[in-house]
């Protein structure tokens, strides 16, 4: 098992000399990074001046961050430009996310050149854990847009000699399918339901032409059973990528041990936190992923509070590395629905249930409050002609669900299941799925509630 390549990368960018990497060379470099990166913000951010201004001026230690606030979500949506530490000249792309917090507006992220070629580079030396030089790869994200993930990945492989094939999100199988055939693909990047969607077309043709070697999947997070059926019907390797728009689009990436993500930590400091307090859990224990940004200059991010729950690995990786591994995210904060007094639902929880079957595609899920019950409305979208015999296998399933079956057994829940057999549909956004739960506050758990608030537990 070759040893993940951001491993000699990061040595490279630490200045360590010595033969192995080690987590003193990348502590030290880290807490170099993150007294350059307070001292920019508080002399060119007016947001942070304010925010930090009870804050240490002098880091003694990593653990000294601690005592530094949260930034949120939805301070970037009040605050963005004022966050900027660099003119608006300066700023070579801005991306607008729709909010999922309480204020309901949209967060705008500014990036400089310099700040996207940080991520260019993460792609470069990211993908060669799975794609040699001359590899044809296809690319199922957004691409049309100069900076968009897509484009960007698309440069890295460039300068890692492979050949980038941009296609965008799937909206066709069979024309897909097809490209991939035709082309000689050798590997893809893309979404893990639409590829999943892909794996299960009835297309024995289009399959046996197929050379596909690896799969990458981002910008959702991955069910266990996806990554299954994809190296059943291709027999693939399938990889799984951790970014999001505020890390730069990049943060971390399996090794061939497929374990967990190994982070890049000469560009981001990364914690977990307990989301109740704030306070860091110790390793191995689940609690919500924190990052600061070390090296961004446009758009700092300081304690930036991700909403997405995970754990440090405490074994050393098999791959033999001595970055961290952070376990592959399966869940959101906001995405864990409760249900009565003391029970969680979350979207894993159903993909972990219906995925399995080899005719479902996608499942969706929404939370009402009807009378006096909770009411769960799960929509499974299947291949074509699927039929009505699937849907007792399916409803039998998510009865299987701890969470479901004990809210069943305490007459709080109530199950209505649609089975669309129509066959794949194209995204109507780039949101990662989650149950949507419309019965407001009352759905969540304190912490969610702590997490939804605006500074209220920093």
């Amino acid at each position: 098992m070759r040893i993940t390549p951001l491993d000699a990368w990061i040595a490279g960018k630490v200045g360590h000399q010595g033969e192995l990497l080690t987590r003193s060379a990348i502590q030290a470099w880290q807490l170099n990074r993150l007294r350059e990166t307070l001292a920019l913000v508080r002399e060119k951010s007016a947001f942070y001046r304010e925010h930090l201004s009870a804050a240490p001026t002098e880091l003694g230690r990593l653990d000294d961050l601690a005592q530094c606030g949260f930034t949120t979500p939805e301070d970037i949506a009040r605050e963005g430009q004022r966050m900027l530490c660099v003119s608006q000249g300066e700023i070579e792309r801005v991306v607008t996310l729709d909010s999922s917090g309480t204020t309901g507006a949209a967060k705008r992220l500014y990036f400089t050149r310099e700040d996207q070629e940080l991520t260019i580079d993460f792609f470069r030396v990211g993908m060669s854990t799975l794609v040699e030089p001359g590899d044809r790869v296809l690319i199922l994200l957004p691409c049309e847009r100069p900076g968009s993930v897509g484009d960007l990945l698309a440069k890295g492989l460039e300068r890692q000699r492979a050949c980038p094939l941009k296609h965008g999100p799937v909206r066709d199988l069979a024309e897909t399918l097809q490209l991939l055939a035709q082309e000689k693909v050798d590997a893809l990047v893309g979404v893990p339901v639409q590829v999943l969607a892909l794996a299960r077309q009835r297309n024995d043709q289009a399959r046996r032409a197929l050379r596909l070697q690896s799969a990458l999947l981002s910008t959702d997070y991955l069910p266990p059973a996806i990554a299954v059926a994809l190296e059943e019907a291709w027999g693939c390797r399938v990889f799984d990528h951790y970014g999001m728009t505020e890390m730069g689009l990049g943060g971390g990436v399996q090794c061939e041990a497929r374990r967990g993500y190994h982070l890049r930590e000469a560009d981001l400091y990364v914690e977990v936190v307990d989301p109740a307090t704030g306070r860091e859990v110790p390793e191995g224990e689940y609690g919500e992923v924190v990052f600061t940004t070390l090296t961004r200059r446009g758009m700092p991010l300081i304690r930036y509070r991700t909403g997405d729950l995970s754990r440090f690995i405490p074994e050393r990786c098999a791959c033999g590395t001595a970055l961290r591994s952070l376990e592959p995210v399966r869940q959101r904060l906001s995405g864990r629905a409760a249900l009565g007094a003391s029970l969680t639902l979350s979207q894993a929880d159903l993909d972990d249930a219906l995925f399995p079957f080899a005719e479902v595609l996608d499942v969706r899920a929404e939370l009402s409050h009807q009378g006096d019950r909770d009411h769960l409305s799960v929509l499974v979208r299947t291949v074509p002609g699927a039929g009505n015999a699937l849907r007792p296998r399916l409803k039998a399933a998510l009865w299987s669900v701890p969470a479901l079956a004990e809210a069943q057994s305490r007459g709080v829940l109530d199950l209505a299941l649609q089975v669309d057999a129509s066959g794949y549909a194209p995204p109507l956004s780039a949101a990662k799925r989650a149950i949507k739960d419309t019965r407001g506050p009352t759905g969540m758990s304190k912490s969610e509630q702590c997490l939804s608030r605006a500074g209220s537990c920093r």
